[in-house]
């Protein structure tokens, strides 16, 4: 049985990891641009986003896991005799990628009769932990490493993550949008609805107002599943808006005339720089079974 490690990007919880024998590794926050706190470690989710959402003149930054990080990581259990698959957040988003394969490769020297697969997820916070939770059941199913992996590559193909702001404030504040559009959607009550194409974000929609937004969102995830449920996995997540999510949750199930069964996620920092609080999120995959079947 394989080891999985994922960086923090995957939106689990420190209990959840621990259910299902997952190690992540951290992202770093910082507020002042020295003092670098890891994810979830030396600062939690909400107190970071608290944070971000009272204090106007803040510009948090957040950087990826070293190679060290990682060896830290897998070292413990390349020396127990075990494998690992690492998965990582979109190399488009985050250098991660890079350095948990540097150092897959640093240890393949003094570990070389172990067996590490750095897997580039190409998305991000509840899709990233969509793809994660399949990985969990091959594993627990016995399927082999190689063979998990390449099952991974063909789910992340069919991965699909959608995203909406409840301001572009943040956004502004990263550089991803300019002042001027910023203010101008702010003042229209425009909420974006963002997706990930090729481990890139991109803007697919602008939409007036916080209703017709997760209406959009929910229409386009019934037109794609409607015909295909039994074989997906579904996974709201979001940030500080747990009632929303939780409406957000059953509105789709009532659409769908089915159960979601992954539990309600709570987005990282890593992303949340960028989304702000109120950001709200829906993703699915193919369950890892409808691929093998094939």
């Amino acid at each position: 049985m394989f080891q999985i490690i994922s960086d923090g990007g995957c939106d689990f919880t420190k209990e959840e990891a621990l259910r299902h024998n997952v190690e992540i590794v951290p992202f770093y926050v910082t507020f002042d641009g020295e003092t670098h706190l890891k994810e979830g470690v030396d600062i939690t989710n909400e107190e970071f986003f608290i944070r971000l959402s009272t204090e106007k003149n803040l510009f948090p930054k957040t950087s990826q896991p070293t190679p060290q990080d990682y060896i830290n990581a897998y070292e413990p259990y390349l020396k127990a005799g075990k494998n690992i698959i690492s998965l990582t957040i979109s190399s488009k988003l985050s250098g991660t990628y890079n350095s948990a394969t540097l150092a897959a490769n640093m240890m393949k020297e003094e570990y070389p009769n172990r067996t590490i697969l750095v897997i580039d997820s190409l998305n991000c916070a509840v899709g990233q932990g969509l793809i994660l939770r399949e990985i969990i059941k091959m594993r627990d199913n016995g399927i082999m490493i190689t063979k998990a992996a390449d099952i991974a590559k063909e789910i992340i193909k069919t991965t699909r993550i959608y995203f909406t702001l409840d301001s572009l404030e943040y956004l502004r504040r990263g550089g991803r949008v300019g002042p001027t559009t910023a203010f101008v959607g702010n003042l229209l009550g425009l909420r974006p609805v963002l997706h990930i194409v090729d481990g890139a974000v991109e803007q697919l929609e602008s939409v007036q107002g916080k209703k017709k937004v997760l209406q959009l969102m929910e229409d386009g995830i019934v037109d794609a599943l409607k015909d295909d449920l039994h074989n997906v996995s579904l996974c709201i997540g979001h940030i500080l808006r747990n009632d929303d999510a939780i409406a957000f949750k059953a509105s789709i199930e009532g659409a769908l005339g089915t159960k979601i069964t992954n539990p309600i996620a709570e987005i990282d920092a890593t992303i949340g720089t960028h989304a702000g609080p109120g950001a709200l999120a829906v993703a699915y995959c193919k369950k890892y079974e409808s691929l093998v079947r094939r």
